[in-house]
């Protein structure tokens, strides 16, 4: 079984992380039992799962990208104002 990143896992609802262990501990159950036909169903159920999660984990990206642009802008500003003074 595959984990899915630390920041995506911290990014989970709770019912989310819920689910994700079960499905975790099934899958890993099934390893043990040798079961590798139901294990990849499960890690697909487990990649599916994750899915909002990483576009959550995108979101702050791109939403930290927007604040770190306008910050470089308004420090381009403040230094174009400086040198006109």
């Amino acid at each position: 079984m595959r984990h899915c990143s630390v920041q995506v896992r911290g990014l989970l609802t709770r019912e989310e992380l819920d689910r994700y262990n079960a499905l975790m501990d099934v899958g890993h159950f099934l390893e043990e039992q040798k079961r590798y036909d139901l294990v990849y169903t499960v890690q697909k159920e487990i990649d599916i799962l994750i899915l909002p999660a990483i576009e959550r984990l995108k979101e702050k990206s791109r939403q930290r990208d927007r604040e770190t642009a306008e910050y470089l802008a308004s420090r381009g500003q403040d230094k174009q104002a400086g040198d006109e003074g």
